[in-house]
């Protein structure tokens, strides 16, 4: 009677085993579980592509505004107004100061302009700098990953040009 008892057992025991056999060689289900652990690995990585784009397109038209604005400042007189078109020509594109900014959020007190060396009349360099201009993240990735870090950064160009008035200008 032991060793029957033991047969019938055993035969239980190996009718489960291949039904838990069965179980491991469905595959029905595994597409989805992939997708579920991919898909949040390749939103963030468009995520991070579309960030990425925009902040370069942000500092690459305000690096060109600054060398539009360098350009006009190193053949133009050392004059209070010069310096107010230069800002205008760096925010709206134009001297008028007419138009929309080229960025949203550009102010004219965010663009610093410098002179270096020389004398007052007739300097060396002049510098235009972008100070102050923050880049506003549409997918703030940061924030998602750690409170302390985000993409909210400062787009700060500067350009530097040699002064190209050689004589100084007649009173």
């Amino acid at each position: 009677m032991h060793a029957r008892i033991r047969r019938i057992r055993n035969r239980l025991r190996s009718r489960r085993l291949l039904q838990l056999h069965r179980f491991t060689r469905d595959e029905s289900g595994v597409q989805l579980v992939e997708l579920a652990l991919v898909i949040p690995i390749f939103v963030m990585l468009f995520a991070a592509t579309a960030e990425f784009g925009r902040y370069f397109y942000e500092y690459t038209t305000l690096a060109k505004a600054a060398r539009a604005g360098s350009r006009y400042l190193s053949t133009a007189t050392v004059i209070p107004k010069e310096d107010e078109n230069a800002q205008k020509i760096v925010v709206f594109g134009n001297p008028d100061g007419t138009g929309s900014p080229i960025l949203a959020d550009l102010q004219l007190t965010d663009v610093k302009i410098t002179r270096e060396g020389g004398t007052a009349i007739l300097p060396h360099r002049v510098t235009v700098q972008i100070l102050g201009y923050k880049h506003k993240p549409i997918f703030d990735l940061g924030a998602l990953i750690s409170s302390k870090l985000s993409l909210n950064v400062d787009v700060k160009p500067s350009v530097t040009m040699r002064y190209l008035i050689t004589q100084p200008p007649s009173i």
